[in-house]
């Protein structure tokens, strides 16, 4: 059975049981069965208590063990400790499949984490499904099924696409629901699925990327179990035109330490996480409302592309405006040509046609000012949104000057946004009410708009410039496992067209003399073996030396001195002309266990320490795209010439890293590659490594 039909199984039941049915009014099991009932859900509910024979008119059974055979779904609304009796009995019986609603089990403490091991041992051996534990259900909207206990009312319109909701937080999935509602959106699936013992996010992320009601995802995840998959399914998503957004905290320490305590998540590296399904075709974001915010922008319009215009009345807005959005990098393209002419023939003489537009208080008067300016924005192919940012007013004319706005705006492709200046101020609830069923969005903060605005649009221009085509390449393959000290990493760097500095290994004084005398003086000396990885902190480094008295003196100081710190063996000492300094980079490539291998870049030296100055990026780009990159760092502006400085040779940095991440590739075992540092010179004149470590492991996928 795969991910998607085992899913299936567990949303589309057609017998229920709820095991811990209750009278009691805010009890879970009468929840549950109250929402069966207003779902009016057409198959069979079995009640099981064993203190009533009966609830709402519908009998109830004492014990699991007097249910009938072959029920689709159990519903265990019970405590914590009755749960592993219920699910073996539940086994026994022949139900296909279960949800726990209980907590308590992996994300509270060991007892908790064996009780759960014990459920999913009894699941395993009778190929059952389960749902949770420590979750709120779900509820599926397209068929009309709600095993939750949580208030919900049904879809209006069950034929209707919509967006799905799925969270590993039940509160979360609660939450996101009932956005949605409120934004008039609706909703085909909202899934909780708590601590994963059997369903996991995977498994229902693979049935609502197949499924056709659902044109959009929102994904709440504090860890992903099979990141592999979790790829290939946003790559699949990304190709169907169906978008994913994803809010997935540990970005601190303390969130991930908070995770493990949630839902049971061990949570991985998350820049490393984040920058793949990034690649794939996930958009992130970082907050509960940029997360509701940025899926209505999807769901409701085609991502756009170009820049935003801005239409106000309110000069001040406009200078914040454009603080804002050059912060948060949307564009805001110059209003030129036919649409400046256009904007003219309808502005009046003391307003500049300029972006942001604003209409000053004229809008007040001239009630078809708004259309007039909107027609030329939407027609101009330089905007891919127009954003209204307006004030309303008092109540009264919140509602009559909100109409207008609304009547101006016809059926569009590009987001047509309204917000309103001052967030608390009164509205008319009438006029948000319309705005809503009209399906545009409606904002009481122009910051959010503006920031979900320029999220979508940079996901736009994203899927616009598609991904690099993995090809063939010619690195070679890494035999050995463990640590590479340098002389062999540098010969695989040599190989892969990553220059070095001239060198060779030297057993002996007398060879080290041989090699200086062959590559000239100044030369440096390196200790070389797999177990001294930090060569200067063993003392194994000598640099700057000029003459063969000074190589003589360095040789014992070198050899002696690592035999004195480490009594490591060496396998010799690496003997390299002295490259000629510039900008200092790092550059290396992580290969995560869970999520595959990713490349680091960043400014060496001070910046490193000082800002933390690394850029992270997945393995497949183009070109353009490390340039771009290596230009998003803190101290990108480098590259280009600073105060007076030679721009860097960032093309020779860009195609050293594409050596590098082909190489990584190819080389499933290398585990993690330092190239620190890797000097960068004036444009024009290359880079050079002039260290270098490898480290291998077991050959993992990816």
């Amino acid at each position: 059975m795969t991910a998607s039909s085992r899913a299936a199984a567990m949303l589309r039941p057609r017998s229920i049981a709820i095991v811990g049915a209750s009278a009691e009014r805010h009890a879970p099991g009468a929840g549950l069965l109250a929402n069966l009932e207003q779902f009016a859900f057409p198959g069979d509910i079995h009640l099981v208590n064993k203190n009533r024979t009966e609830i709402s008119g519908r009998p109830c059974v004492a014990s699991v063990s007097d249910l009938p055979r072959g029920i689709d779904a159990a519903v265990l609304a019970i405590p914590q400790q009755a749960i592993a009796g219920a699910v073996e009995q539940c086994a026994e019986r022949g139900i296909r499949s279960v949800m726990i609603f209980a907590s308590g089990f992996a994300e509270a403490n060991e007892e908790g984490r064996q009780a759960q091991a014990r459920i999913a041992e009894i699941a395993n051996a009778h190929d059952m499904l389960i749902g949770g534990p420590n979750c709120l259900g779900y509820v599926n909207f397209v068929d009309g099924i709600p095993l939750t206990f949580g208030a919900v009312t049904p879809r209006t319109s069950q034929d209707r696409a919509g967006m799905a909701v799925l969270s590993q937080s039940g509160a979360m999935s609660s939450v996101l629901r009932f956005a949605c509602n409120g934004r008039n959106l609706p909703v085909t699936y909202a899934i909780s699925t708590g601590n994963e013992v059997g369903l996991g996010v995977e498994d229902y992320l693979e049935f609502l990327v197949d499924d056709a009601s659902t044109k959009l995802i929102a994904l709440y995840v504090e860890q992903f179990r099979q990141p592999r998959k979790v790829l290939q399914l946003a790559r699949k998503a990304r190709a169907m035109g169906k978008p994913i957004v994803l809010l997935h905290p540990g970005r601190s320490e303390a969130s991930r330490k908070s995770a493990e305590s949630h839902t049971g998540a061990l949570a991985g590296d998350y820049k490393v996480m984040r920058t793949l399904v990034e690649r794939a075709g996930i958009l992130t974001v970082d907050a509960i409302e940029e997360l509701i915010d940025v899926s209505e922008l999807l769901f409701r319009y085609p991502a756009p592309t170009a820049g935003a215009a801005v239409i106000t009345d309110s000069g001040a807005f406009k200078g914040l405006t454009l603080d804002y959005c050059e912060s948060i990098g949307l564009d805001l393209p110059a209003i030129r040509g036919d649409t400046a002419g256009a904007l003219r023939e309808v502005l009046p003489s003391f307003v500049e046609a300029t972006n942001p537009l604003d209409l000053t208080a004229q809008a007040m008067r001239d009630g078809d000012l708004y259309r007039n300016t909107l027609m030329p924005l939407l027609a101009d192919e330089r905007y891919g949104s127009v954003v209204f940012g307006v004030i309303l007013g008092s109540l009264e004319a919140s509602e009559h000057r909100g109409k207008r706005i609304l009547a101006s705006i016809p059926p569009s492709r590009k987001p047509v946004i309204i917000t309103v200046l001052g967030d608390d101020g009164p509205i008319s609830e009438n006029l948000v009410r319309e705005v809503r069923e009209a399906g545009l969005p409606f904002f009481r903060s122009p910051e959010r708009a503006l920031r979900a605005l320029a999220r979508v649009t940079e996901y736009g221009r994203s899927r616009a410039g598609g991904t690099a085509e993995a090809g063939e390449t010619a690195s070679p393959r890494i035999g050995a496992q463990g640590v590479i000290p340098e002389y062999r990493a540098k010969a695989l760097l040599r190989e892969i067209g990553i220059p070095v500095p001239p060198g060779e290994m030297a057993a002996t004084l007398a060879e080290a003399r041989a090699v200086a005398e062959r590559i000239g003086y100044p030369v440096v000396l390196k200790s070389q073996s797999s177990q001294l990885s930090h060569k200067s902190d063993a003392g194994g480094v000598a640099a700057n030396i000029r003459d063969q008295a000074a190589l003589d003196k360095a040789w014992v100081q070198v050899t002696d001195g690592v035999k004195a710190k480490t009594g490591i063996a060496l396998d010799g000492i690496l003997v390299e002309g002295m490259a000629a300094w510039g900008q200092e980079i790092i550059l290396g490539a992580k290969r995560d266990p869970q999520w595959g291998a990713v490349i680091l870049v960043g400014l060496g030296g001070i910046w490193t320490e000082l800002l933390h100055d690394v850029v992270i990026m997945p393995t497949d780009c183009t070109h353009a795209e490390i340039v771009q990159r290596l230009r998003s760092l803190k101290a990108g502006r480098l590259f280009d010439g600073y105060r007076g400085q030679a721009p860097l040779d960032i093309d020779a940095l860009a195609a050293i890293v594409g050596r590098l991440a082909q190489f990584v590739e190819a080389n499933p075992a290398a585990v993690e590659i330092d190239i620190n540092p890797l000097i960068v010179r004036e444009k024009g004149q290359g880079a050079v490594a002039l260290d270098a470590l490898i480290v291998t492991g077991a050959p993992q996928a990816g």
